[in-house]
C-alpha cells in the first residue's frame, strides 16, 4: 500500500545528528557529565537516519483516516463489550481503526514493530527497536456516550523514548503533534496553527493552590489504588483550614492522551494519573516535553518514570516551580503509592 501523504504542518528540518554518532573525542567526553547525557546521545544517533518529519506526516494522514471512520460511526448501534468491568469497554470501532492503522504503518515502514491497544498480547513490551505505539481511541466511554473528547493517539519510539507524537481528537478538528527537538504545535480547527504552549511566556507554578488539575477514574473501583484516588481528589479539593491543598478545581475529560495535550498547551496544569497504558501517554508525552513540560511518576520520589511504569504526573512548561508542584502533590499523598501490574 503507498501512502500519499501531504504535510499537514511545517515545522523546522531536523538538526545534524551526524555529530553525535562520530567517534568520542576528549571534548565530547568531557562535556558528557551523567548518565542522561549519554542515554540523551545515543537517542540522537538511533534517530539520524529517521526522516523524522516524513514519519510526523505519515502519521498524521492515518490519524485523519481514523478520524473519518470515527465520525462515520454510530456509537448508538456500535456493538460493544467490557474488558475489566462496565467501565472499561471496547468498540468494533476500536478494532476496526487500529486494524486500518496497523495495516498502513505497516505497510509504509515493514521494519518498525507495532504496539496497540487492540492487538496487545500480554507478556508484550516495548524494544529499543523504532515502534509505533497506538491508541485507536481514547476515551471509549466518551466515544459510546458520543461525548466528543475521543482522540487517536500514534506516536513513534525509538530506544524506548518518544520521538514524535499525534493525538487527533475528530470531533473537535484539534490536532496535536510534536517531533524531538522540534517543538509541538497544535493545529485547530480554523486551520491555524499554534506553538505549544498557547501563552508563550507561561506563569510561574506558586502551588498546588493555583493549579487546575487533571484526573481521571479509571475502571478500578475499589480497593488500595481507588481509595488513594479519591483521598487525594478530595484533598486537592479541600480548604487548607481542613487540610487541604485548595486547587483551583479538579477537571476528568475522559481521555489521557487529550488530558497529556491540554496540559502542552497550558489550559491544565498538571496531570496526575496511575493506571493507565503506554498506548494512552506515549505520543501526548513527546508533546507535553516539546511544550516545555515535564513527566515525573504519579508515585511519590520517582523523577524518571518509563513508558511502560503506568505512574504519570504531567506538568506544564512553566519559568519556575515545576518541582517544587509535583513535591508538593508527592507530600499529600502521605507516603501512599499506587500499585499496578505491568
Amino acid at each position: 500500500m503507498a501512502l500519499s501523504v501531504a504535510s499537514s504542518i511545517t515545522t523546522p528540518d531536523l538538526s545534524d545528528f551526524s555529530a553525535a554518532c562520530t567517534p568520542a573525542t576528549s571534548s565530547l567526553a568531557s562535556s558528557i557529565s551523567s548518565l542522561q547525557d549519554v542515554n540523551d546521545a545515543l537517542l540522537e544517533c538511533l534517530i539520524g537516519e529517521l526522516n523524522l518529519n516524513e514519519i510526523r506526516d505519515t502519521l498524521v494522514h492515518v490519524a485523519n483516516a481514523a478520524g473519518e471512520m470515527m465520525l462515520s460511526a454510530d456509537p448508538s448501534v456500535d456493538t460493544s463489550e467490557s474488558k475489566k468491568n462496565s467501565s472499561d469497554r471496547v468498540t468494533a470501532t476500536d478494532k476496526a481503526v487500529e486494524a486500518m492503522v496497523k495495516a498502513c504503518l505497516t505497510t509504509a515502514y515493514p521494519d518498525f514493530e507495532f504496539l496497540g491497544e487492540e492487538s496487545f498480547k500480554v507478556g508484550q513490551k516495548l524494544s529499543d527497536s523504532p515502534t509505533f505505539v497506538c491508541d485507536p481511541i481514547d476515551g471509549t466511554l466518551n466515544f459510546i456516550h458520543g461525548f466528543p473528547n475521543t482522540a487517536i493517539s500514534l506516536a513513534l519510539t525509538v530506544a524506548k523514548k518518544p520521538v514524535v507524537g499525534v493525538v487527533l481528537n475528530p470531533f473537535r478538528q484539534e490536532l496535536y503533534t510534536a517531533i524531538k527537538g522540534q517543538g509541538a504545535f497544535l493545529r485547530k480547527p480554523n486551520g491555524s496553527v499554534h506553538r505549544l504552549p498557547t501563552r508563550q511566556h507561561p506563569d510561574p507554578l506558586t502551588g498546588l493552590n493555583g493549579c487546575l488539575v487533571a484526573v481521571e477514574w479509571g475502571s478500578e473501583r475499589s480497593g488500595p489504588n481507588w481509595d488513594l484516588r479519591t483521598d487525594m481528589t478530595r484533598k486537592l479539593m479541600s480548604a487548607k483550614s481542613v487540610g487541604g491543598a485548595m486547587c483551583h478545581s479538579i477537571r476528568s475529560s475522559g481521555s489521557a492522551a487529550l488530558d497529556f495535550c491540554y496540559v502542552a498547551a497550558g489550559q491544565m496544569d498538571l496531570f496526575w494519573e496511575g493506571g493507565c497504558w503506554i498506548w494512552d501517554i506515549c505520543a501526548g508525552w513527546i508533546i507535553l516535553e516539546e511544550a516545555g513540560g515535564l513527566v515525573a511518576s504519579a508515585n511519590p520520589g520517582d523523577w524518571e518514570p518509563s513508558l511502560e511504569g503506568r505512574l504519570y504526573l504531567a506538568i506544564r512548561g512553566a519559568p519556575s516551580g515545576q518541582k517544587q508542584v509535583v513535591e508538593e502533590l508527592w507530600q499529600c499523598m502521605e507516603g501512599q503509592k499506587f500499585v499496578f501490574a505491568k
